[in-house]
C-alpha cells in the first residue's frame, strides 16, 4: 500500500535534518492547508555505547531490503493513524559523534496522530529495519551491534 504521500530517502554523506524536513514540506504540502501538526524526530550518533567510548559508527544495508522494510512500517502507521504526508531519512557509511543518523516527520491534521505514528515509526524503524552497525572504539577495536532496541 502505497496511499499516504511520503518520501525514503538513504544518504551516505551528512545531512541538515531540518533544511530536508522544510524542503520536503514546502514541495510536498504547497497549497495544502488541511495540516495542524508536524511531528518529527531525529536522532543523532552519541560517543558511547555499552559504557565504552565510541569514536564512530558505520552502517551497512542491503538498498532494496532496507527501503521495503521502511515503506511496511509506514504502511502500517498510515493505517494505524491519519497522516497526509511522512518523510523518513536515514544515513549510512562512516557516522561521527553528534552527526545526524535519522529523520522521521510525520504530517496530519491532529497532533495525536502526529505524535504517536512519529514514534511508532521510528520505534519500529529502530527495531525492524534491516540496518547493520559496527562501532568504532576510543581503544582502537572494532565491534558489531548485535541487538536493536524493542520496537513500539
Amino acid at each position: 500500500m502505497m496511499g499516504t504521500p511520503r518520501k525514503i530517502g538513504i544518504f551516505e554523506s551528512i545531512f541538515d535534518p531540518w533544511k530536508l524536513q522544510q524542503e520536503y514540506q514546502l514541495s510536498s504540502m504547497q497549497g495544502k492547508t488541511d495540516y495542524g501538526a508536524t511531528a518529527s524526530f531525529i536522532g543523532t550518533m552519541r560517543d558511547f555505547n555499552e559504557g565504552d567510548d565510541v569514536t564512530s559508527m558505520t552502517l551497512e544495508h542491503y538498498p532494496k531490503m532496507t527501503e521495503k522494510q521502511l515503506n511496511e512500517i509506514i504502511d502500517v502507521a498510515a493505517n494505524k493513524w491519519s497522516l497526509l504526508n511522512i518523510l523518513v531519512i536515514h544515513r549510512v557509511g562512516k557516522i561521527l559523534p553528534a552527526e545526524p543518523i535519522v529523520l522521521v516527520a510525520v504530517w496530519s491534521s491532529h497532533r495525536v496522530d502526529a505524535f504517536e505514528a512519529c514514534r511508532f515509526i521510528m520505534e519500529d524503524l529502530k527495531h525492524k529495519a534491516p540496518f547493520w552497525k559496527q562501532e568504532s572504539l576510543k581503544d582502537g577495536s572494532y565491534r558489531w551491534v548485535e541487538e536493536n532496541t524493542a520496537g513500539y
